[in-house]
């Protein structure tokens, strides 16, 4: 094609880039992508190699002379012929993406035209709906509106847009919105061990919110375990590259192999990865503000008093400087003087200062609940009387009162713990009803157990909770090191209460060793004289002294077929009674009939 060697028409130096050029010695190597949701090639991506041997045999020193050689566009346009003729000889099915910067796909529709590459698939025998353009980019694109409008013209014809490596710091969010590509592929980076690091699992979520708002799809890149592949299967991502799916090669892979398609295919559900710590942060967003008048340090006691008794819901009054608080006056305490004999004669005109409490509790509006808890546990109290005082960005904003604090933080700390469990940092009730939910969509097979320790109220009142708590954490840590971290489920429900969702097939020897272990390690947790007569004197629940047994854990368990239930509700109601059951046959593990 004339317009072709128009388009490497070199430089006429002779750098070793250059003479790969003259010679074509540049050959593409494919790596399949997969469907993750029903085996199978989907596509392959083309990658490009310099002649075997050579110093310019890997990618990056290609692209590194080219930087050096001033030859990136001649390269780029050089690898994408050699791409699609080698395509168009061997005519696999399936789509083929090929990767070209912003920069050279702008420079060729510019200057060749925006149906060139269009006649470039044509002429190799491709139809353009088989062809995904994936752009890459080294530096951030200056002009994104060029690079759209460009784009606008190439998929007219049909050819598919991919944005490669998002979130490696090239690839923006502004660049997605903008380009609404057909698919984004994420960096590899948040890829690798997902199967172990919540914070990367809840990141490709994001994404996923993201994909469904602008209409793109995922592909995960860097697949390279079984364990990373299944969890991204179970979070629904639609495709998936790496080495444990397939490696570069010379020939486009036919079909998928027999490792991944066993991965693919097992009713095995994947175990989330949950975030090392409870997630307690949280800003008090929701927290009402009483939109009360403020005074000055100038203002007298006779105006506080009009403003107190114009509204009677009024707790207290902020002083404020510049729109910065400086003290709060309460308005019980404030009334009570101001109602004293010859007061307002004496002190009426007089500045309210007197009154003020000039170290008020102040609360920004972006403070976190876990700084406010400090706050509850400090042992200045005055803000449950005055109340306290909100600002945004330092500035007043309001006033709120000491109850609606306490339940703030109380009702953002319940909801952490529904997500996880603060003491053991174990997933709590939600994530346990999402993993039996996933479970019963698999419609595979599980074994779902409800964990209750034995006498342990009498413990934790004798010795107290921060033994209590010791003995909570005991089992947390004994349950997790009997349970096979990519296979069971583990999850705090509250108290002393533990659900495990086993789909190991050796569940009951697993059961057997976690009762074993805590039965003999909450003996240690016992006084000596208790630990040598068995047990404690404490009350029962009627108030009425007699002798509690030791600590021991009692586990019930049922075998759920994922066909015959439909809710993770119907599944708690179950263990819950099997976990009945159990403590009345007073046996360390019982299995309840199906």
């Amino acid at each position: 094609m004339k317009r072709e060697s128009m388009a490497l028409q070199l430089t006429g130096g002779h750098g070793p880039l250059e003479q790969v050029l003259d010679e074509q010695g540049l050959y593409p190597v494919f790596q399949p992508i997969l469907t993750l949701g029903r085996p199978g090639v989907y596509a392959h991506e083309a990658l490009i190699r310099g002649p075997r041997g050579s110093a310019l045999h890997t990618p990056d020193a290609l692209f590194r002379a080219a930087a050096q050689e001033h030859l990136q566009f001649e390269l780029e346009y050089a690898a994408l012929l050699a791409i699609l003729r080698r395509w168009g000889q061997l005519k696999p099915p399936g789509r083929l993406f090929v990767n070209l910067s912003a920069t050279t796909l702008m420079r060729m529709v510019q200057t060749l035209g925006h149906d060139h590459l269009d006649r470039m698939a044509d002429s190799q025998g491709l139809l353009p709906r088989a062809l995904v353009v994936e752009i890459t980019e080294q530096e951030r694109i200056a002009d994104m509106d060029a690079l759209a409008e460009a784009m606008v013209s190439i998929r007219g014809s049909g050819i598919g847009l991919a944005l490669d490596d998002f979130g490696d710091g090239h690839s923006s969010l502004r660049l997605w919105s903008q380009l609404k590509p057909d698919m984004v592929k994420i960096d590899r980076y948040f890829i690798k061990q997902v199967s172990v690091q919540g914070d990367k699992l809840k990141t490709i979520q994001a994404l996923q919110q993201i994909a469904s708002l602008f209409g793109s799809e995922l592909v995960a890149e860097g697949i390279e375990t079984e364990q990373d592949l299944r969890v991204l299967r179970d979070m629904g991502i639609a495709y998936g590259q790496g080495y444990f799916l397939g490696h570069p090669d010379r020939e486009p892979a036919p079909d998928t192999s027999s490792a991944v398609l066993r991965v693919l295919s097992e009713r095995q559900v994947a175990v989330f990865p949950e975030l090392s710590r409870a997630a307690v942060a949280g800003q008090l967003r929701k927290l009402s503000i009483v939109a009360a008048p403020t005074l000055t340090p100038d203002t007298t006691n006779d105006a506080v008093a009009r403003i107190f008794l114009a509204d009677a819901s009024l707790h207290a009054l902020a002083v404020v400087e510049d729109q910065r608080p400086v003290g709060i006056i309460n308005r019980n305490g404030f009334m009570n003087e101001y109602s004293k004999l010859y007061y307002r004669e004496v002190w009426g005109r007089k500045s309210c200062a007197m009154h003020t409490n000039r170290e008020p509790r102040i609360i920004e509006r972006e403070h976190q609940i876990d700084e406010l808890v400090g706050i509850l546990t400090s042992q200045d109290q005055r803000y449950l009387v005055d109340g306290f005082i909100v600002t945004e960005n330092g500035r007043y904003a309001g006033l709120g009162t000491g109850d609606q604090l306490v339940r703030s933080v109380t009702e953002t700390r319940i909801e952490a713990a529904r997500h996880a469990n603060p003491l053991t940092f174990l997933p709590g009730n939600i994530p346990i009803s999402q993993h039996i939910e996933r479970l019963l969509k698999r419609q595979g097979n599980f074994v779902a157990c409800y964990a209750d320790l034995n006498h342990f109220k009498p413990y934790n009142d004798c010795y107290g909770y921060w033994r209590g708590d010791e003995m909570i954490r005991l089992m947390a840590r004994i349950a997790m090191e009997q349970c096979d971290a990519q296979r069971d489920f583990l999850g705090h429900v509250g108290g002393d209460d533990f659900i495990l969702l086993f789909q190991s097939l050796d569940w009951r020897a697993r059961c057997e060793r976690i009762v074993a272990a805590f039965n003999a390690g909450a003996i240690d947790l016992f006084d000596a004289p208790d630990r040598l007569a068995g047990g404690i004197q404490a009350e029962d629940r009627h108030g009425v002294q007699r002798f509690f047994p030791c600590t021991t854990v009692t586990i019930g368990a049922v075998c759920i077929t994922g066909r015959r239930y439909t809710s993770a509700a119907e599944i708690a109601t179950l263990a819950a009674a099997a976990k009945r059951s159990a403590k009345h046959a007073g046996v360390g593990v019982f299995q309840r009939p199906d």
